[in-house]
């Protein structure tokens, strides 16, 4: 039996800023659904795009895979126009408030908790270390998990700012997405895909040179 759930991917521009810095960046938004109902994976930068990519239909909820503001500018924007509530989890608020003082998330993602949407069972996965409350959401009957910044082709997401921890990032990708079968695509939050069995070999190289 197919599934009625796809995954759809768009890509919006514009800046991340940190720690007095302020850089131009490409973001991927990813949209889980059917023809019905979807969620959206980190609303990056362009929520008109979003909402024109989501054609119509039922937003249940905005997930965010970390609170950096290049993953949630859009976000106050397009739950407003949708009514979809933001997800988040509670050891980002600090980063949340940077961008968003004035507008708190409507509640919070916790390790091992599932978020239903059409067919498919997104599974929260509490993957620490680019920033404290990070996450990446496991969907098995898609072969996918969305990393945010904690998994690249290539590597890990950076730790060199604050709120930040080489170690932490390490220890997360060791027990929490390196675990996952290895044919599993990662779909980050910048750049392309790849999968964790091709990612795997890599983890020790990463320890032994530091990050």
């Amino acid at each position: 039996m197919s599934l009625r759930a796809r995954i759809d991917h768009l890509v919006t521009s514009g800046t991340f800023s940190l720690d007095g810095g302020t850089w131009d960046v490409d973001n991927n938004v990813w949209i889980v659904g059917d023809d019905e109902e979807a969620v959206v994976i980190d609303a990056a930068h362009d929520a008109d795009a979003i909402l024109a990519a989501l054609g119509g239909r039922t937003l249940r909820a905005i997930l965010c895979t970390h609170a950096h503001n290049d993953h949630i500018d859009a976000a106050p924007a397009l739950a407003e126009a949708t009514g979809a509530p933001i997800l988040l989890h509670a050891d980002d608020l600090p980063l949340w408030k940077q961008t968003h003082p004035d507008r708190l998330p409507d509640g919070e993602l916790t390790h091992g908790e599932a978020v239903l949407v059409s067919d498919v069972v997104l599974r929260v996965l509490h993957t620490p270390g680019h920033a404290p409350g990070a996450v990446c959401f496991h969907a098995p009957a898609l072969d996918t998990v969305f990393t945010g910044d904690t998994l690249f082709a290539g590597g890990p997401g950076a730790t060199g700012r604050s709120f930040s921890d080489f170690p932490t990032i390490i220890e997360s990708l060791r027990e929490r997405v390196l675990t996952l079968p290895p044919e599993t695509v990662v779909r980050t939050g910048h750049g392309d895909t790849t999968t964790v069995g091709a990612e795997a070999p890599s983890l020790g190289e990463w320890v032994a040179r530091g990050h």
